[in-house]
């Protein structure tokens, strides 16, 4: 059967933010991931590892979300300015229970948003901090006159101010950035965001903390008492194949039915997203609030040998398509789906990038972002027709290419495709990830196992592609008129 791709005219938008990072001070993603401070031997600018600022540069990161997490309701960010000699150290009391000692703070993080050349997502402190806390600290951020937060900064070495596209108010209120009631943080949002304030031309996007999974409750309270005053609502769901929080399995050694275990986990973003929409629908028909996905992947146990704390875990072709599915859940909500942030960048639970001292390894899940890069900002493409079992694609439109991209989540057998293609009848773009292996991974000391490959079986003629999709495989095409 081919699917048809409905080329009609659609205000459907894939934000481009949806492919957004997240890094948090927890284990190795800031500290020897990111930042390793201007007299490291490993090669940096300013400080950060000139390696993987390169490699993320590649898969134009349109987004960084930072300090956490929970860590960000710990978080007091005048600890984390001035000479770094006199800041303060303070203990990470969620992640290893290490000492912190702030110096990668606030101008660290927009030297690495600068290099990256990305939007700033800043989540302030609502679980331990004040209102005064979080005011000063966007008036320090954003402040283009003279004020007594400007004037620090000026002091600190920065005369201009920076841009501070979105702003989280808490992280995960229901838990680890305080343990509230929705009413109580609905609440306290409502008292917060209104001192966020606009200080430049540029207006803050806020974001309130949104549901943890299946708490349709949480979107109902919050909608109900704050949608005014908010630009998102933020949602956070893990792919956890085992559903058990004290044993998630192993990134490596899995079997095969745990394998469609972590499938099916991953397939229920989207129950997740059509139920937490449809609430938001009742508030918001106009869909102006976007719905934020700012933690998201697979979360297994540790590496054998690592810190429990540093949820440092390997990645293989599992997560790769783990990644693309979650992806193409997002793009068939962009009507609300506004922006999505992977956790996380660097060397924690699903990275796209992974280091051991001076070593780097991109993993598979690097090369998906890298694969579905040319979605970003462009117009979502419908489709009628059935796919094969275990399969699914998504496609969009930018700069007048098509990019279809397809994943064949079937462990063992080959799928055959076909798509009408409209007016798009010459492929530029043939791309392929998969693996011998189903736990292969991309290792310090040996070739890639998992890398972007040429995809030879594929076939354009008469305004149609067909292609046969290996089994445990992330297809890439992409078409000129």
């Amino acid at each position: 059967m081919t699917v048809e791709l409905l080329f009609k005219e659609n205000n459907l938008k894939i934000s481009k933010y949806i492919y957004g990072q997240f890094a948090e001070h927890l284990g190795r993603c800031i500290y020897e991931g990111l930042y390793v401070g201007e007299n490291s031997p490993i090669k940096n600018v300013n400080g950060l590892r000139q390696d993987v600022v390169e490699a993320l540069k590649e898969i134009k990161i349109p987004v960084l979300r930072w300090p956490g997490g929970c860590f960000a309701d710990e978080y007091h960010w005048e600890d984390g300015i001035g000479p770094k000699e006199n800041r303060v150290e303070m203990i990470n009391t969620h992640w290893g229970g290490v000492t912190e000692n702030n110096h990668f703070g606030t101008h660290e993080f927009f030297e690495l948003v600068n290099q990256l050349g990305c939007e700033a997502y800043i989540n302030g402190n609502v679980g331990s901090g004040t209102v005064r806390e979080m005011s000063e600290w966007v008036e320090y951020m954003t402040m283009p006159g003279k004020s007594p937060m400007a004037d620090l900064r000026r002091k600190n070495g920065r005369e201009n101010p920076w841009s501070v596209k979105f702003f989280g108010v808490g992280n995960e209120s229901w838990g680890c950035g305080g343990n509230m009631r929705p009413e109580y943080y609905a609440d306290l949002y409502r008292q917060y965001q209104t001192y966020v304030r606009k200080y430049g031309n540029e207006k803050i996007y806020k974001i309130a903390c949104g549901a943890n999974a299946q708490d349709y409750h949480w979107t109902e309270v919050l909608m109900k008492n704050a949608a005014p005053f908010m630009d998102g609502l933020s949602l956070h769901y893990y792919t956890l194949p085992t559903g058990n929080w004290q044993d998630k399995g192993s990134a490596t050694d899995f079997s095969e039915s745990v394998w469609y275990d972590t499938m099916e986990k991953t397939l229920f973003m989207d129950e997740l997203i059509e139920k937490h929409s449809t609430i938001m629908d009742q508030y918001d028909p106009e869909k102006r609030i976007g719905l934020i996905v700012d933690e998201w992947g697979t979360w297994f146990n540790v590496e054998p040998g690592t810190v429990p704390g540093f949820l440092y875990q390997q990645n293989t072709i599992r997560d790769a398509l783990v990644a693309a599915l979650n992806l193409n859940i997002f793009h068939r909500h962009c009507d609300r789906v506004q922006m999505a942030n992977i956790a996380q960048m660097v060397n924690v639970l699903q990275a796209m990038i992974l280091t051991d001292g001076e070593k780097m390894v991109k993993t598979p899940t690097y090369y998906v972002f890298k694969m579905y890069q040319y979605h970003q900002d462009a117009t979502f493409i419908q489709g009628s027709g059935n796919m094969p079992e275990k399969t699914d694609y998504t496609a969009s439109i930018k700069e007048d290419k098509l990019t279809l991209s397809l994943c064949n989540y079937d462990l063992h057998e080959e799928k055959k495709v076909s798509f009408s293609l409209g007016e798009f009848t010459t492929l530029i773009k043939n791309d392929l990830l998969t693996a011998e292996k189903m736990n292969d991974i991309n290792d310090f000391s040996k070739e890639e196992k998992v890398t972007i490959v040429p995809f030879e079986n594929v076939k354009v003629e008469n305004n149609h592609v067909t292609c046969v999709l290996p089994a445990k495989s992330v297809v890439n095409l992409r078409f000129n008129k």
